[in-house]
């Protein structure tokens, strides 16, 4: 509903109008009369009316003149003439003043209600578009903040130009205190709740590292403070002298750090980058700030790094990568569990003793764990059983975000797959002994049957062969099977009568001679003296 003031001279006019029209009806509420513009003036002043009806000719001060001055004053009142014939004229004048109809008298109830109507329909629009762009004027205020972040963020990830950035800080109220900058970038490294921790949880702990953060700031002139879309924290100070920024920079770090982890239930790393300039080299300071972040992968979580100190801790050797790995196919293919973990806890070493950064770490890392899969591959092991494994392997070094961890990862994934190599070996080892002993009882009376004509059968080296079998049968293959052909002489003596020479063919002997030899050393008796005491045992 409208607010309506009707200005007339005339009473009959003013009574008229204001009782006969239904004003509800066209949604408007006529809130009073005035006489003249002067009272007029003095009402709107206390009543702030929507749409003013007025007549033009008035005492003290006419519809022209009140017209005049409520398109100084009042500029968003609408005003409606009413005007005889005789005044046509000064209603066009209204008309260019703030008048936005004017109605001929004498009117009729419809045709004030077709005037009202459709100035209805124009203060509807305009009350729209204001609180259209009222809602949009909170909305822009709501957002600011992130606004802000949005804007920070690409300064220091995208190529923006100087003015592009003197607009946005101008915008966005950003105050430099010098012509550099160094920036602290910090995350949370793990949340120390005993029960599980909800997304709900980490974004509330993730405002409250920003929070904190910033209340600690707040307190430097020319820095600034906000998030990006990964959640991570991040500070920009700005100064005259880049030395003094690198140590106000671990100062307020160590503030933060401890304000932070002394409130919150969290581990959290600051990495505090290179003072840059603030113009086209700002991006800078944000690479080197996530450069130092970088070494908590070896350092470990918790800690403030800056890259200077890291650069100041010596030159890295190059790694030698192609050693390493084929320092890990001879463990997994012949070491034992033990040998393995020595390893492993050697290969650490040299990451930390060297200080590689954390993705320097992961590249090689992810190297050695193809190895390790590649070679599982060649040896058939259920360790790793299709490329979906493999990758998922891939994919879970990554996300490690300290050596420690990763390094406890490693070493279980390498000794299970020693642990598995070394069980596929000794089912390939006992496979090869059971198919050298089915060869030999194949080729039993062979005499020209040796260890290398075993070993051709089975693929595999003598001095291996040999190792194995003593290993797996507690005597050599010449013992084995020279104990074998005796028994099975002992059995021959006992249970037949075939001659001693003929025994001795049938076990594998071309000599007579050498069999009874062989026979006796085994079985204390010459071939003849053992079927005698056999033969007296029976009667």
């Amino acid at each position: 509903m409208y607010k309506l003031l009707f200005v007339d001279d005339e009473i009959l006019v003013r009574e008229a109008i204001r009782t006969q029209m239904n004003w509800a009806e066209y949604g408007f509420d006529c809130i009073g009369v005035s006489e003249d513009g002067i009272e007029a003036l003095e009402f709107i002043e206390q009543n702030k009316p929507d749409v003013v009806l007025t007549d033009i000719g008035m005492p003290f001060m006419d519809g022209l003149e009140l017209t005049k001055e409520l398109s100084e004053k009042y500029p968003l009142i609408k005003v409606i003439i009413l005007t005889g014939y005789d005044d046509f004229e000064y209603a066009q004048q209204a008309i260019k003043m703030q008048a936005v109809d004017y109605i001929l008298k004498p009117v009729t109830a419809d045709e004030l209600g077709g005037v009202l109507g459709k100035l209805r329909s124009e203060l509807d629009l305009a009350r729209r578009e204001k609180q259209d762009y009222e809602h949009l004027k909170r909305q822009l205020t709501e957002s600011m903040p992130l606004l802000r972040e949005r804007f920070l963020e690409r300064m220091l990830t995208s190529p923006m130009s100087d003015k592009e950035k003197r607009e946005g800080w101008q915008y966005f109220r950003i105050n430099w205190k010098g012509p550099h900058a160094i920036e602290l970038v910090m995350v949370v490294d793990d949340f120390l709740w005993s029960q599980t921790v909800t997304t709900s949880d980490q974004q509330l702990i993730w405002f409250a590292v920003f929070n904190i953060t910033q209340e600690i700031i707040s307190k430097y002139d020319g820095a600034v403070v906000f998030r990006d879309r990964d959640n991570r924290v991040l500070t920009l100070l700005s100064g005259v002298d880049p030395v003094e920024l690198q140590e106000e920079a671990l100062r307020y770090a160590e503030e933060i750090h401890h304000a932070v982890t002394s409130i919150l239930p969290v581990k959290v790393s600051i990495g505090i980058g290179d003072a840059s300039e603030l113009g086209s080299n700002v991006s800078i300071a944000h690479e080197t700030a996530l450069s130092a972040l970088e070494y908590r992968f070896v350092i470990g979580s918790n800690s403030i790094i800056r890259l200077s100190d890291m650069a100041q801790r010596g030159h890295r050797e190059a790694f030698p990568i192609m050693s390493w790995e084929s320092e890990l196919i001879t463990k997994l293919k012949t070491g034992t569990i033990e040998e393995m973990e020595l390893w492993v806890a050697r290969l650490f070493a040299v990451f930390r003793d060297q200080l590689y950064p954390g993705d320097v770490c992961q590249i090689y890392l992810q190297r050695i764990v193809l190895t390790l899969i590649h070679t599982l591959y060649e040896m058939n092991s259920d360790l790793v059983q299709s490329p979906q494994n493999a990758e998922n392997l891939i994919q879970k070094i990554s996300k490690f975000t300290t050596l420690y961890d990763t390094e406890e990862w490693m070493k279980n994934l390498c000794t299970e797959a020693v642990s598995k190599i070394k069980s596929l070996r000794e089912d390939f080892n006992l496979l090869q002994i059971a198919k050298s002993i089915a060869f030999f009882k194949a080729h039993f009376n062979d005499p020209e049957l040796s260890i290398k004509s075993v070993c051709n059968h089975i693929s595999m080296s003598t001095s291996y062969f040999s190792t194995l079998f003593k290993q797996y049968k507690g005597k050599t293959f010449i013992e084995y099977v020279t104990h074998e052909r005796m028994e099975k002489a002992k059995e021959l003596l006992n249970l037949t009568s075939m001659k001693s020479y003929e025994i001795a063919y049938e076990v594998g002997y071309s000599d007579p001679h050498y069999f009874s030899g062989a026979f006796k050393k085994h079985a204390g008796d010459t071939p003849t003296d053992y079927r005698l005491k056999m033969t007296t045992k029976k009667a």
